[in-house]
């Protein structure tokens, strides 16, 4: 897939992925999958709307994991 997406849950990651880090996972995946690094005038708002589709699955993916034997911060 794409080389430049990091892993963003521990231990991959000493802490809690970043909103900011989240977010730019996923414009990585959009500008993948789509083949745009920044999309025309016309294609903006639908660009815009996958990223922050895509970063609300991902707080979701990572809320909801469970890594046996990682203990999750309270």
């Amino acid at each position: 897939m794409c080389r430049s997406i990091k892993t963003l849950r521990p231990p991959a990651i000493p802490e809690e992925a970043t909103e900011e880090e989240i977010r730019a996972a996923a414009l990585q995946f959009v500008r993948k999958v789509s083949g745009f690094r920044a999309p025309a005038a016309h294609n903006q708002e639908v660009f815009d709307r996958a990223v922050d589709e895509i970063t609300e699955a991902t707080v979701g993916l990572l809320d909801g994991l469970e890594v046996r034997g990682a203990v999750r911060p309270s």
